[in-house]
């Protein structure tokens, strides 16, 4: 009988033991996972700060129970600690301290990201206990509701303007917690062009956020009158102080495991594999975000997603089985709500695509979400980018109020870019229409028209 391990409770490690099971019911899986909670999404953490979910258990897209219940075995509070790549065997670390090689057949590896600590000093000394925090499991999310039960801040410092950290903005805002964002770039949400970042940085501004950007975070400190951030703002000194500091500034690959065992890394110093999740090390695979992403439009890079490590586990889990599968590729998909805003990117902005060696054009746009006569129509503001050498769609960004359908349009161009579309050919597509939900011609195409549009005046000129 095979005997497939999975290491992860996250999106891959699970994502990889539950397809192994679907193909073959008779496979032997076990999931070693290091805390309690296997297959909690981390990703609702932030509506639970808020309210929105409740209670914390709400959380769990199956239980252990539900887990157990399809044949895998689960391994909780267990740590693996090495691998024997010859010998075939993982060996692991249980909840009592205990010792022991599990031998597999295969070995999937889905050890996901660390929080990233952006060289700001005092963070590795200070935790939880002080006032510090990072929210990244399901460990950081109990400490963290433990410090707003127990201590009742007030006041909160949020360093980093990313998605997490504009959620949980929002969060510690519902519960009446004066909160300032500090972020390195020039603007919020530094994965949208400025501009649009600006319309999320307004919101904030709307609903008592202090946002401070140009910024650079040095240092965190423990006083008796709270917890001080200091740091550069636009080359001045800046100093703050708060009853709370919460980093969210990113992640970094766990790769410790998988580069003991020889395994090479890549792009954003995660481990490299193929498309087919192998590390080159026999028997072993990879996944998740601890994993290179391959790009459909730029080839091997480190873009860590949720999305991405659900697929990247199933392609493993099929392969780990003698199966032939591949992973697609992303194209860098991500949304985020803000208050009553929600923003939206896919693929390529004009930098990133220059950089990459395209020929990019980029044209802003404005479209109604549905008809104008139909009462509540809201423009939704579109940045598109497409290739000026063969009218190839690169990426789009777009920003709405909620209930604009900014997510399932955003998916639209996602699937164009999938299936390498022109910007063009987007018209030519069979979008759905009735006056209170869209427009004989959707918002999406009446923004890649006016790409069109500009880049023929353009070449005109």
């Amino acid at each position: 009988m095979t005997h497939l391990i999975a290491i992860g409770g996250s999106d891959a490690g699970i994502s990889a033991a539950l397809r192994a099971r679907e193909l073959d019911p008779t496979v032997d899986v076990t999931v070693v996972v290091a805390d309690r909670y296997p297959n909690y999404s981390i990703c609702g953490i932030p509506y639970y700060f808020s309210g929105d979910v409740q209670p914390w258990q709400s959380l769990a897209h199956r239980t252990t129970a539900e887990l157990e219940a399809t044949g895998m075995r689960m391994r909780l509070d267990t740590w693996a600690t090495d691998i024997d790549v010859a010998g075939q065997k993982l060996a692991v670390r249980g909840p009592d301290g205990t010792v022991e090689q599990l031998a597999y057949n295969e070995l999937i590896v889905g050890a996901g990201a660390l929080p990233s600590r952006a060289g700001i000093d005092g963070l590795d000394a200070l935790g939880p206990d002080d006032g510090v925090h990072v929210i990244h499991s399901m460990g950081d999310t109990f400490a963290l509701d433990a410090h707003l039960a127990e201590r009742d801040p007030k006041t909160a410092i949020i360093v980093g303007a990313g998605y997490v950290g504009l959620e949980m903005a929002e969060a510690f805002t519902a519960r009446g917690i004066r909160v300032t964002q500090l972020q390195r770039g020039p603007e919020v949400l530094s994965t949208l062009d400025p501009e649009l970042g600006a319309i999320v940085h307004a919101e904030l501004d709307q609903h008592g956020i202090e946002v401070v950007v140009n910024t650079t975070v040095k240092a965190i400190e423990k006083t008796q009158d709270g917890l001080i951030v200091r740091g550069v703002h636009e080359d001045a000194p800046l100093a703050r102080l708060a009853d709370l500091v919460l980093v969210v500034v990113g992640v970094r690959p766990n790769t410790e495991l998988l580069e003991r065992a020889g395994a090479t890394l890549g792009a954003g110093g995660a481990v490299l594999v193929d498309e087919h999740m192998r590390t080159g090390l026999p028997h072993v695979y990879s996944a998740g975000d601890g994993t290179v992403t391959h790009h459909r439009l730029l080839g091997v890079t480190y873009l860590p997603l949720g999305t991405t490590a659900h697929k990247q586990g199933r392609v493993a889990g099929e392969n780990a089985l003698g199966g032939n599968a591949k992973f697609a590729g992303s194209v860098g998909t991500q949304v985020v709500k803000v208050f009553d805003v929600v923003a939206a990117r896919t693929g390529l902005r004009h930098h990133e695509a220059r950089t990459a060696g395209y020929s990019p054009w980029t044209v802003d746009a404005s479209a109604d979400d549905h008809k104008r006569y139909y009462p509540g129509s809201h423009p939704i503001l579109f940045n598109i980018t497409g290739d000026t050498r063969d009218g190839r769609l690169l990426g789009a960004q777009l920003i709405g109020t909620l209930g604009t359908e900014v997510a399932k349009r955003v998916d639209t161009y996602a699937t164009a870019l999938y299936a390498g579309l022109t910007v063009e050919q987007i018209s030519e597509l069979d979008l759905a229409y009735t006056p209170p939900l869209g427009s004989p011609w959707d918002a999406v195409q009446a923004a890649t028209q006016a790409w069109s549009l500009s880049q023929r005046t353009a070449v005109r000129a």
